[in-house]
């Protein structure tokens, strides 16, 4: 390494740590003014995506060029000018007060420096699409360009607005609690754990890949930064035992999606959720429970009876670690986890609660003589690196998601949109769900979830109260859509990033994965017909929803799969798939209706089994018997929208 790179990359260091410190004593002292607070967030972000990412990926591992310095210099500048005049940005009046020339060369100096910042960070979907509201309002609305520049850049409604508050305050918190407890053994944990407790069942790494994936992602919130860690393992281990690659891939790819829907943690999305909801993130993961152990438990099943279908043994219980041996040695890390969910539970804010999780994190590893070996001053500084250099991709989302809600808010676009999506669907609920699930998923191709979803409240969510769908329903179910974009085609990043480990074709691993996550995408239309699925309501109503529900998306998955007790022949398959549905819809009509199909379902399924398919081959899980490392190593993940920002000069790691 140079001397100019070794330079370059311990500035890096010393900046994230930096960023990691700033949030942590604003955590502990409180925020300032919101344009101090949120314009020093982006100007962290800003400094560390010039150093880190190239402009062109031809140009990777290099030194930034003069252009990345002027873009750097740029983002200084225009973060600065806020923080320096806070007086003046804080007591002027909107649409009332003069706008200088100064304020808008630095707005679009702002405006600029940010897009082209997501750019190299998360693709051109996100920029792009900016740019083209933008365009709409220049071009097609009678909004001058000098209110618009005012609008974004000197009010806290645009690119200073809702999403850069949540990323500045929640987001970035709970990602250096990720990237802190990672090092220091978190996934470890959660690896062996997975292992201990399903590595020896029928289909063993796939269900080891869906425990895995479902604790890690609760804590990392990034899909594809999910599959990168757990897949790398579980992967291959999957194939090794006899599943084919595209579902390998797949499984990794629907598990690992799911973490962001997971509590106690979600992804960052969850946290805009509450801010817009007006609610305690509490609340909002509340309503995200019971939803995400029904997608859990549909993929669990899934993957069960695929392996039942196939004959697939687990792995060896000699080459396993044991249960109590991994929680006598290390299920004392899960207390972090603890202490931030107790101390959400105790009524005080995410920010304090992840606060307190980080400061955890250190001591509950120093607790035991088993766990002390992974704390070294150089991990700590690793996990405060990375946790800063994650939220970059969170932050810069927001900002350029804030462009877009400032571009609706301001010319009305959102009502626009409404009324033509309820004129489409003729003022009928389903229809509707159907156009708001297809504009949901396409509106999320490409992007990171929280700007997706961020959109998505602006476009569609007023359609669906209007359509008198309780609010939380609504925000969940686009929601839900923004999240399982990163699983359907053609833009499925996730399955992406699953292939570059299991070498499948792209279109059969997103086929697999779009089968395998079915039950995700008829989970919101359940909470729309049955908010109770959101604990909403009575203790009764929710238990009957429970019991259904489980009911629905055990028989769905068999029917999907092929198999319950025994393989099923094409009718059992169509009459667990109906039961399924019919169940979807809360009622005692349809209850019963479902419960007759099921019986019948069932009945058929033990007496008149189909056939069961070929065996396929079983893989050793080594040639000594014992769990090997994967050998080989995963395609990183370049434009993936999720995947982690860069920590090193010119890596896209």
């Amino acid at each position: 390494m140079t001397g100019s790179a070794k330079l370059l990359r311990q500035a890096i260091t010393v900046i994230a740590v930096a960023m990691s410190l700033f949030h942590l004593y604003i955590a502990y002292a409180g925020p300032p003014n919101a344009f101090t607070l949120r314009t020093t967030h982006f100007g962290f972000a800003l400094v560390l995506a010039y150093l880190s990412l190239p402009m062109w990926k031809s140009r990777e591992g290099r030194a930034p060029t003069i252009l990345d310095w002027l873009f750097l210099v740029g983002s200084v500048a225009a973060c600065a000018y806020p923080v320096v005049l806070q007086d003046y940005f804080n007591t002027r009046m909107a649409y009332v007060g003069p706008v200088s020339v100064t304020d808008q060369t630095f707005a679009v100096l702002m405006i600029v420096v940010v897009l082209e910042a997501t750019r190299r960070a998360v693709g051109p979907i996100l920029p792009l699409t900016a740019l083209l509201f933008l365009g709409y309002q220049v071009f097609f609305t009678s909004t001058s360009i000098l209110r618009l520049l005012e609008y974004q850049y000197m009010t806290t409604d645009a690119l200073f607005g809702i999403p850069a508050q949540v990323s500045a305050t929640y987001v970035v918190l709970f990602v250096i609690f990720g990237a802190l407890a990672e090092r220091m053994g978190l996934g470890k944990l959660f690896m062996d754990f997975a292992l201990a407790l399903t590595g020896h069942q029928a289909g063993g790494p796939a269900k080891v890949a869906v425990v895995t994936s479902g604790l890690f992602g609760s804590v990392s919130g990034s899909a594809v930064a999910n599959v990168m860690t757990t897949g790398t393992f579980t992967i291959p281990l999957m194939k090794r035992i006899g599943y084919p690659a595209p579902f390998s891939g797949a499984v990794e790819a629907v598990a690992s999606t799911g973490g962001q829907i997971m509590p106690p943690i979600m992804g960052a999305a969850a946290f805009v959720m509450a801010e817009f909801l007006g609610v305690g993130y509490l609340t909002v993961a509340g309503y995200a429970l019971l939803p995400a152990l029904l997608y859990y438990l549909a993929v669990f099943l899934a993957v069960h009876f695929e392996a039942r279908q196939q004959g697939l043994r687990g792995l060896p219980r000699a080459d396993l670690p044991r249960l109590g041996e991994v929680l006598r040695e290390r299920g004392h890390l899960f207390l972090p986890l603890v202490i931030i969910i107790g101390t959400l539970m105790s009524g005080f804010s995410a920010q304090y609660s992840a606060l307190m999780g980080i400061l955890s994190v250190v001591p509950v590893v120093l607790l035991r003589r088993t766990t002390r070996s992974e704390f070294t001053i150089g991990r700590l500084i690793d996990g405060l690196e990375a946790g800063a250099i994650n939220s970059v991709l969170v932050a810069l989302a927001c900002a350029t998601a804030g462009i877009v809600i400032g571009v609706i808010a301001q010319t009305g676009l959102g009502l626009t949109f409404t009324g033509i999506v309820r004129a489409a669907a003729n003022e009928m609920l389903l229809p509707a769900l159907l156009l708001t699930m297809v504009a949901g998923i396409i509106l999320g191709m490409g992007m990171p979830t929280t700007p997706a979803y961020i959109v998505q409240v602006a476009l569609l969510v007023p359609t669906l109260v209007r359509l008198e769908i309780p609010v939380p329903a609504a925000h969940m179910f686009v929601f839900y859509f923004a999240i399982l974009s990163a699983i359907t085609p053609p833009v499925a990043i996730a399955v992406y990033a699953a292939c570059g480990i299991s070498r499948s074709a792209v279109w059969s691993t997103s086929y697999a994965a779009v089968k395998l996550g079915l039950t995700g995408y008829i989970i919101p239309f359940m909470f729309v017909f049955g908010p109770s699925l959101l604990l909403i309501g009575t203790w009764e109503q929710i238990a009957t929803t429970v019991v259904t529900s489980v009911i629905g998306v055990t028989l769905l998955s068999a029917g999907l799969s092929g198999f319950l007790m025994k393989p099923a022949t094409v009718l059992n398959r169509l009459i667990f798939v109906a039961a399924a549905f019919v169940l979807i819809k809360p009622g005692i009509a349809t209850d019963l209706a479902g419960a007759v199909l099921a019986v019948i379902g069932i009945t058929l399924n033990v007496k008149w089994p189909g056939k069961a398919k070929v065996d396929l081959p079983h893989g050793n899980v080594s040639a000594g018997g014992h769990i090997e490392a994967p050998t080989s190593a995963p395609i990183e993940p370049e434009d993936f929208s999720e995947a982690p920002v860069a920590h090193r000069p010119g890596s896209r790691t």
